[in-house]
């Protein structure tokens, strides 16, 4: 009995030490509504790294919940951010695309809307000089956007994300660390694209690396992708495992635990 009661006493100190539950966290844009979702590291402990994470076209998905779960695991303060705001969350792919589009286009709407995440991760104990952020597809062309601005961040990692930005735009120098983990085989991401980036990374002096993951194609982090490669977005398992172990080797360098 004696060794039934250690073993209950030691589970239940386990389990209140090593399990952070994602919730809700309501936040403004003046009158518009956010409804993003923050997690405090396993361990709490004041001033710790914060990941905010930037979802993809269709908004606050499964994957990006799951990221901020396994994030706090790993001792960091995570926030997944809502762009989108209450009522304009999009019900198909259509939608999707026309409401990504006007973020990319009024880029400065998209900044501020990260900048306003970025409030809520601080808000929750992340060390504000202690941050990186990171998105999937719509969300890593957000993460991009993050470096670009200028927002108080350490590192920004994109996978899948879109690379491109308006020729017309100044070239300013890039201190934020940024890492792009790409599929290979992604349609949707052209060659003058990336030469593009690539030269912009050049151009504004950044600590850069872009990853290809051989057959992978957009989406590929995404098991509910499905995983037929000819549509264009599939998951792939060994590239989203090879991405997640990439992106914790840019954390550990690029931030103070």
């Amino acid at each position: 009995m004696k060794n039934i009661r250690y073993l209950f006493l030691a589970l239940l100190s386990y389990s209140s030490v090593s399990f952070a539950q994602l919730k809700p966290v309501k936040y403004n844009d003046g009158t518009q509504v956010l409804n993003g979702f923050g997690i405090q590291p396993a361990k709490k402990s004041a001033q710790k790294p914060g990941i905010l994470i930037l979802p993809a076209w269709m908004g606050i998905d499964k994957l990006s919940k799951d990221t901020a779960e396994n994030l706090a695991k790993l001792g960091y303060h995570a926030f997944v951010a809502d762009i989108y705001g209450e009522g304009n969350y999009p019900k198909d792919y259509k939608e999707a695309g026309k409401n990504a589009g006007f973020y990319k286009t009024n880029f400065k709407d998209y900044h501020k809307r990260i900048a306003l995440a970025l409030e809520q991760l601080i808000k929750s104990g992340a060390n504000p000089d202690n941050i990186v952020v990171i998105g999937y597809c719509f969300g890593g062309t957000g993460a991009i956007e993050a470096a670009r601005a200028h927002l108080n961040v350490k590192g920004a990692v994109s996978f899948h994300g879109g690379l491109g930005k308006d020729a017309s735009r100044a070239i300013e120098p890039i201190t934020a660390k940024v890492l792009v983990c790409h599929g290979a085989d992604d349609p949707y991401e052209s060659k003058e694209e990336i030469t593009a980036f690539q030269q912009e990374m050049r151009d504004t002096k950044a600590d850069w690396q872009m990853i290809y993951y051989a057959n992978a194609v957009h989406s590929f982090t995404n098991p509910e992708a499905g995983n037929d490669n000819s549509k264009g977005a599939a998951y792939n398992e060994k590239a989203a495992k090879r991405s997640w172990e990439h992106l914790k080797i840019f954390l550990d360098e690029v931030l103070k635990k």
